[in-house]
């Protein structure tokens, strides 16, 4: 039997659970349609998503009549194949200059409404997968999923009114917000507002409570140890440091370096403009780090962590099963025993100072010689407007963000496991 057509995977909650949510996304989109027909007077743009409304209407209808397709072994075994933590990692971080280079378009309503539409759809017949399904609706896991939704709303919300004022500003004219320059009173307007907004969250975490099981687990005891064993999931990132750093690094320097570029970029900062408005084309550096930190280094180290990390803390694919027992070798090397091998020769017999002298020479260039090379080259406007302490002060916080992707890398294309290693000492970068 085609594995499209066969349904015997889905319960019938499910299914109907898939009916219903497929309908809701069929009124979202009638309303979108509503919006261009009635708003707008556009009526090519509303055919046009009248067209998706009756996709996802005819959707619904299937689920609800319990005979929806399920989504093909072959795609997902596909999948699977092919994703992984470097391509995982890769896809990130194209996404994230597309999103940046591609600002405009993704801005208007229609393509950024194109891709919700797209990311749902492709949402709800993933949950046709089993693995899928139990990953997604883990009670622990169910905020991360709102995490991913809100981020990208607000990111798009914030994007989108950067490129309306850069082309504001562009022809001469004010950003949009001092337009809209109103004052309001604490009383009543702010304080009715936030009781509304109180009143509302209040009934969401209620719904929430009587709709989800509290993910609580039996007392805790050396006899039985969850695998995987993870952290909340506002510390799942910091967990997935430790894949390539000791502790001492991802626990303590890296975090620790985060605090004090929260702390110093108020120093930092001699750009005056972007201030009380949106904008990106006049802070396009501070933007782009920004972002890319949060948004590449932070929140999909957090969604790897929930959803790709299993038993044992192995990657695995979306619509692949948690199996205890998955053995991956593990092949990893460290800087200086690459080195000696390449020279042919062996590390025995000599101290720890020589044996790992390449991976110190490494580091100590990394952070001693690239800022001053940097500030001769592409980074000299920086270091000529911002003096000698805040640029070098900048380029280490940089150094030290960019170190994550770089062990990343290392430890995906080569093996790499530690630039120096001293167990003498317990000293491992």
């Amino acid at each position: 039997m085609n594995d499209m057509h066969n349904h015997d995977g889905l319960s019938s909650g499910m299914q109907t659970g898939l009916g219903v949510y497929y309908f809701l996304v069929f009124l979202l989109n009638v309303g979108f349609a509503a919006y261009w027909h009635y708003s707008q007077k556009n009526a090519k743009q509303a055919s046009l998503w009248a067209v998706v409304s009756a996709i996802f209407l005819f959707h619904a209808f299937l689920y609800l009549g319990h005979f929806g397709p399920v989504l093909p072994h072959s795609i997902r075994h596909f999948v699977n194949e092919v994703l992984g933590p470097t391509t995982y990692f890769i896809a990130a971080c194209v996404g994230f200059w597309a999103m940046l280079q591609f600002r405009k378009l993704l801005s208007d309503s229609s393509v950024a409404f194109g891709l919700l539409n797209a990311s749902l759809l492709a949402g709800g017949w993933a949950m046709t997968d089993r693995n899928f399904q139990q990953i997604i609706t883990k009670p622990d896991n169910v905020p991360i999923v709102l995490l991913i939704v809100s981020v990208a709303i607000f990111t798009w919300i914030g994007l989108s009114k950067a490129v309306v004022n850069d082309e504001r500003m562009r022809k001469g004219e004010p950003p949009m917000e001092k337009l809209e320059d109103d004052k309001v009173l604490v009383w009543p307007d702010l304080v009715y507002t936030e009781l509304i907004a109180m009143v509302i969250v209040t009934f969401g975490l209620i719904v929430w409570a009587i709709l989800l099981k509290a993910p609580l687990e039996q007392p805790a005891s050396p006899a039985r140890i969850p695998n995987p064993s993870k952290a909340p999931w506002y510390f799942l990132g910091l967990q997935e440091m430790l894949v390539y750093y000791d502790p001492w690094m991802a626990g303590v320097v890296l975090p620790s370096m985060i605090v004090v570029g929260l702390i110093a970029m108020p120093f930092i900062d001699i750009n005056q403009k972007g201030n009380g408005y949106f904008t990106f084309e006049q802070r396009k550096f501070a933007m782009s780090m920004w972002l890319f930190g949060f948004l590449v280094l932070w929140v999909t180290l957090i969604v790897l962590g929930t959803f790709l990390r299993g038993p044992n803390w192995n990657f695995f694919g979306p619509f692949e099963a948690w199996d205890p027992h998955k053995n991956v070798p593990l092949n990893n090397r460290n800087l200086s025993e690459m080195f000696w091998m390449l020279l042919d020769q062996t590390m025995e017999g000599k101290s720890w100072f020589v044996r790992e002298l390449p991976g110190i020479i490494a580091v100590i260039a990394y952070m001693a010689l690239l800022p001053p090379l940097l500030a001769k080259t592409i980074m000299r406007p920086f270091f000529v407007k911002m003096g000698f302490v805040r640029f070098f002060l900048l380029v280490n916080l940089i150094q030290f963000m960019a170190a994550l992707p770089i062990k990343m890398v290392l430890r995906w294309t080569i093996n790499l496991k530690y630039i120096v290693n001293i167990p003498e000492f317990f000293f491992n970068i």
